[in-house]
């Protein structure tokens, strides 16, 4: 993982990692397939999700951070499209009791767990990343979400987890994905549509030609203001023809920057953990690596502490 420095970056400036909870959890459930407790309760996801949770959180060294957890389909996208993921599968038998451990083992690390009901994750993280930006604050956003590029600014990066390189995205990063400057990231989602959302687009507009498009007219208002200027008859047609999707897709993609999260900046600080309590829980899932890896931890905390007590 590659933080480097910050362009707005300065010693006593907090940095913020927010991460997607739900993505990460599922993320860890597939990359590690077989995986159980000494009683036999699955235990792949919590394991792969600790695994890359501590890399990030070792890397970052964030003064802050919160996981994110969607508590449910945004209704004013249901309303505006009743399919909305809609074609989701359900989620694995095996997957759904691991999230509360997960939870637990984020509670034992005192670290804070956000979820609304009836509010998506996306949400609460672009209300959350918005607000520690107009702090003055960096802010790491950990997910593959592409919808997550229209947050990109000076203050907010991403880590996409999809990234060999583990570089924090920034503009630059967004524009050799996509073709377009993060503030145009709604406009160009919504001429793609976004088929993992069950969101449909303009018939024969791709990447490419949603970038190229952007780059002529600037905005999706510029281009239908001045759609006689697309030289390409059938993508005109094509245009014309999904205008109100389009306008629709607007509002489904972009992120609500005003979501209740139930939690202030402050509250998102780094405290210490409950070290026996992470132990009781990672015995009970039988990580025995871990608890080593605990241990060892401890002792070197509390070697520090006789060290600097000799020193005084």
């Amino acid at each position: 993982m590659q933080p480097g420095s910050h362009p707005c970056e300065t010693a006593a400036q907090p940095r913020l990692l927010l991460v997607d909870g739900h993505a990460y959890s599922y993320r860890a459930f597939y990359a590690i397939r077989s995986l159980t407790s000494p009683t036999g309760r699955a235990t792949n996801a919590i394991y792969g999700f600790i695994r890359m949770f501590e890399k990030m959180r070792a890397a970052l060294n964030p003064s802050h951070l919160a996981v994110v957890w969607d508590g449910g389909l945004a209704a004013e996208r249901v309303a505006l499209l009743p399919e909305y993921k809609a074609q989701r599968p359900e989620m694995p038998e095996d997957l759904r009791p691991q999230f509360d451990e997960i939870v637990a083992y984020l509670r034992a690390a005192r670290v804070v767990s956000v979820m609304q009901d009836g509010h998506e994750a996306d949400d609460g993280i672009a209300t959350l990343a918005r607000s520690a930006e107009a702090a003055g604050w960096r802010v790491v956003i950990a997910s593959a979400d592409k919808d997550f590029m229209q947050l990109v600014s000076a203050q907010v990066q991403l880590l996409n987890p999809n990234d060999k390189s583990e570089t924090l995205w920034g503009a630059e990063q967004v524009r050799a994905k996509s073709g377009v400057e993060p503030t145009q990231i709604v406009d160009w989602l919504s001429l793609l549509g976004d088929a993992v959302d069950n969101i449909p687009g303009v018939d024969g507009v791709g990447p490419k030609t949603a970038a190229e498009l952007l780059k002529q007219f600037g905005t999706i208002d510029a281009l239908y203001g001045r759609l006689a200027e697309v030289r390409s008859d059938r993508l005109r047609e094509n245009l014309t023809k999904a205008a109100a999707a389009v306008r629709r897709n607007q509002e489904m993609v972009r992120l609500h920057e005003d979501t209740p999260v139930g939690v202030t900046l402050s509250e998102l600080a780094v405290a210490g953990a409950d070290t026996d309590g992470l132990r009781r829980l990672l015995e009970d899932w039988g990580f025995r690596s871990m608890v080593k890896e605990l241990d060892r931890a401890r002792g070197a905390v509390g070697e520090l502490f006789e060290l600097k007590a000799v020193m005084a």
